[in-house]
């Protein structure tokens, strides 16, 4: 309790100083250090500006890492949790200050500025952090970090810094639109990509940081432990970093051939920086981690020392990539067509049955979300087996059916002609809200986690006591509440189309993105209400679900007949300006998107009928066999007791008619 007491005061009086020490910095490195060309902006956007960006990059990794490390690894309200909390305080502290000396150096980057405190500067300034794309996303940077920065040394309640731990991660989502302009090719795949190659590059490097930074507050066979757990996370990291590099680079690079060119050497040696960092994560599980738990220390310090050096190796060819141009150039230039002009891409070939199959659109995380949703959830039947425990082979077979249907609307042609075809949309929505979560509810991967996952038993919070923690708050319950479900399933339905959400969805990646998870959840929180087998908030009886379901059922044919007989065409001046010369008019084909909604869309309904059906009927079966049992132990007591009642009525009746 003494160490803590001195971090928190070490802490404490470190802010104040660090104000003072960076601003000092910034102003000599902006306004007063020589330059070979003698000029100020010279020398911030040359040395000043990627040195702070570097800073915030490693500030926001080891914040966001050690909030991660603080709520999956450690025990919590333990000296070691509080001072990963403290670290990522600090650290966000250091990411608001650089983010502030980084919007300083780009504005004279841009503007050609001299850093000056006159009033044009100022205006300059005001006008780039409010009006100007790049400026706003570092406002947004510094807001954020600032934000985290007070609440994290303020807060302790792990469920109280998951929450804040997500609004350090939203830092990373105005880096990631950064140097994508909205109208290069491959913009959402590149967004993509960047984002999840961030916040698993945070969460990889700023846990190892924290780590080290925990470990003299642990006992040897608690960090090992620790470190254990860590592993887990980093492999983790290593898959999806990966995955996501080699997306971002062959979007760059467009052929093998490019590898000679100045980028493509980077790429490849980034490359082998990653594979290094791979065979050490396989030395650290294999051999490393049994040292750490015989208290060999020197071994565990040893391999974050490489780690940390091929790590900051990485991050610094990551830095030279960003400035160094692809051999693909990704802007749109020339003669543009109305749909490049709108959607950053041509238009795809004309429509046919075989190209909602052949034509593809990778996005990354829908990939990573599936591929891991299938790998974690056949482990865990694997585990189960292993340790003699069933698991129906038909629930296994449903969760992969489930998420494969889910991979190709978000990947597969329907995606790819959802931006052009309100009927492609459509029918990737219908799928969406509800074919994939009538074959994910199926699934029962709730069941599975809690018989699969290990409980622990120190205080931490593992995935399994997190999916617990979620499933019974009260939040959670209230989502997940029957009348809840049923109104946000089908009142989405017309909030959505008939506001301007339906525009942001269509013409924003993040407005896309959003979508898709909003109407995927909705309709796993409706189908579960009817016929989930997961635990939940209680269920209304079965005939109160018919109800239910019909009168969902009931409000959707409405929607569907209101956008059939719609007259005027949503989204005029996108689905009716592509300059498409094949398929059907825009406004036929929104009608005929409205049939879609109405007849094919009533299809999964039909189908969770059968099924409610059917568990009525077994629920009924059970009762009858739990009652003929019953009645076989007591030779039918209740049975008797009734006959006993019914004759004394009977009795006081004949005696009523005999007194008369």
């Amino acid at each position: 309790m003494h160490t803590l007491n001195g971090v928190t005061r070490i802490v404490r009086r470190a802010i104040p100083a660090g104000v003072v020490v960076v601003a000092a910095l910034a102003f000599l490195i902006a306004g007063f250090a020589p330059t070979a060309a003698g000029s100020s902006a010279s020398f911030a956007v040359t040395w000043g500006l990627p040195i702070a960006r570097m800073i915030v990059d490693l500030s926001i990794a080891t914040t966001i890492g050690s909030v991660v490390l603080a709520l999956w690894v450690l025990t919590g309200q333990t000296a070691a949790y509080r001072r990963a909390l403290y670290l990522a305080a600090g650290a966000s502290f250091v990411a608001t200050v650089f983010a502030i000396v980084t919007l300083l150096f780009t504005f004279v980057r841009v503007s050609q500025l001299p850093l000056s405190f006159s009033s044009s500067f100022g205006d300059g300034l005001a006008f780039f952090v409010t009006s100007i794309g790049i400026g706003q996303a570092w406002l947004a940077v510094i807001l954020i970090s600032a934000t985290a920065t007070v609440l994290l040394m303020g807060i302790t309640n792990q469920t109280a810094v998951f929450f804040v731990g997500l609004l350090a991660l939203s830092a990373l989502l105005p880096l990631a639109l950064q140097g994508h302009a909205a109208g290069s090719t491959g913009h959402a795949t590149a967004i993509t990509s960047l984002g999840l190659h961030l916040v698993f590059v945070s969460i990889w490097v700023g846990g190892l940081v924290a780590l080290v930074f925990v470990r003299s507050l642990c006992m040897p066979a608690d960090f090992a432990q620790f470190a254990k757990r860590y592993s887990t996370l980093a492999l983790v990291a290593f898959i999806v970093v990966g995955a996501t590099g080699v997306v971002s680079a062959w979007l760059r690079l467009g052929s093998l051939e490019n590898l000679a060119s100045p980028y493509g050497v980077l790429v490849l040696a980034k490359t082998l920086a990653l594979v290094a960092l791979g065979a050490l994560g396989f030395w650290q599980r294999s051999r490393a981690l049994e040292r750490v738990s015989r208290q060999a220390r020197g071994a565990f310090t040893g391999l974050v020392i490489i780690e940390l050096a091929v790590l900051g190796a990485a991050m610094g060819l990551a830095q030279a990539l960003s400035r160094t141009a692809p051999p693909v150039s990704q802007e749109l230039t020339g003669g543009l067509t109305p749909a490049q002009i709108l959607t950053g891409e041509p238009l795809p070939p004309p429509l046919t049955f075989s190209r909602y199959l052949t034509e593809w659109s990778i996005d990354p995380l829908w990939l990573v979300v599936c591929a891991f949703g299938i790998f974690f959830y056949l482990a865990g039947v694997v585990r189960l087996r292993r340790r003699g425990d069933a698991w129906p082979w038909h629930r296994a077979v449903l969760w992969t059916l489930g998420l494969l249907l889910l991979f190709y609307v978000t990947n597969g042609g329907v995606k790819v002609y959802g931006h052009y075809l309100f009927t492609a949309h459509m029918a990737a929505h219908m799928s969406l809200g509800m074919m994939v979560p009538i074959l994910l509810v199926a699934g029962a991967p709730v069941t599975l986690a809690m018989r699969a996952i290990h409980k622990r038993d120190d205080g931490s919070r593992g995935s399994r006591e997190w999916i617990l923690l979620a499933v019974h708050s009260r939040y959670g319950r209230f989502i997940s509440h029957p009348i809840f479900a049923t109104i946000n399933f089908v009142g989405s339905l017309w909030i959505f189309y008939y506001t301007p959400i339906f525009r942001w969805a269509i013409t924003d990646h993040i407005g896309h993105e959003w979508m898709v998870i909003h109407f995927l959840l909705a309709g796993y929180l409706f189908v579960q209400s009817l016929i989930g087998i997961d635990p939940g908030p209680s269920r209304l009886s079965y005939p109160l679900r018919l109800v239910q379901l019909f009168a969902a059922m009931t409000v959707h044919a409405f929607f569907g007949l209101s956008i059939m007989s719609g007259e005027g065409l949503l989204l005029a001046d996108w689905f009716g300006a592509m300059g498409r010369t094949w398929g059907d008019a825009p406004l036929v084909d929104q009608q005929a998107g409205g049939a879609i909604a109405w007849s094919v869309g009533e299809i999964p309904n039909v189908v969770i009928a059968v099924l409610l059906a059917m568990q009525w009927g077994r629920d009924e079966g059970r009762i009858a066999k739990r009652l003929d049992r019953q009645a076989e132990r007591d030779d039918n007591a209740d049975l008797r007791a009734y006959n006993k009642m019914l004759g004394g009525l009977t009795e006081q009746d004949s005696r009523r008619a005999t007194q008369l």
